[in-house]
């Protein structure tokens, strides 16, 4: 094994940084809440929530997302700029999670669910006091939140001019 590829294993099986997304905004309930779909507003959430971690470079290795309809589809198109599958992870339909558990093995991650369950994950692994609006997204790395972006910031990351290099 190259020293190249011995770093990528390390990386993904030891280091995880962990991306937390809220699902894109949603179709008021109807009685059935796992099959509220996104609303427009939400599909471009979602789609901008991808193109700004493409943007910005994130190397994500696995996607692990609520069954709910709302996230599902919110992280199928994440996943599309990505070009990751999203995987259906039961522990992520509500209540607590623990998402070191849940990311173990799979190197970065980024998590699709629902609040104010991942307000309350982003606390115990930080310490941080921090709200998830919908189509929102935090970053955590080794107990420390590295970004809390909301959808209008990543929409602003998605859509930036890129840089020209002299």
């Amino acid at each position: 094994m190259k020293r190249s590829e011995a770093v990528d294993e390390f990386r993904r099986t030891i280091l995880s940084m962990i991306y937390l997304l809220r699902h894109g905004e949603a179709e008021r309930g109807n009685g059935d809440d796992a099959r509220r779909r996104l609303t427009p507003k939400g599909e471009r959430q979602s789609e901008a929530a991808g193109r700004a971690l493409a943007v910005l470079g994130a190397r994500i290795d696995a996607c692990l997302t609520s069954p709910k309809v709302r996230a599902a589809d919110t992280a199928r198109l994440v996943c599309e700029a990505l070009a990751i599958e999203p995987e259906i992870a039961t522990e992520l339909t509500e209540g607590g999670f623990d998402s070191l558990a849940l990311v173990a093995g799979r190197g970065d991650a980024i998590l699709v669910g629902h609040e104010p369950d991942f307000s309350s994950e982003v606390a115990r692994l930080t310490g941080a006091k921090a709200k998830l609006r919908k189509g929102g997204l935090a970053i955590v790395d080794d107990g420390k939140l590295l970004a809390l972006l909301r959808p209008e910031d990543l929409a602003a990351i998605a859509t930036a001019p890129a840089e020209v290099s002299e």
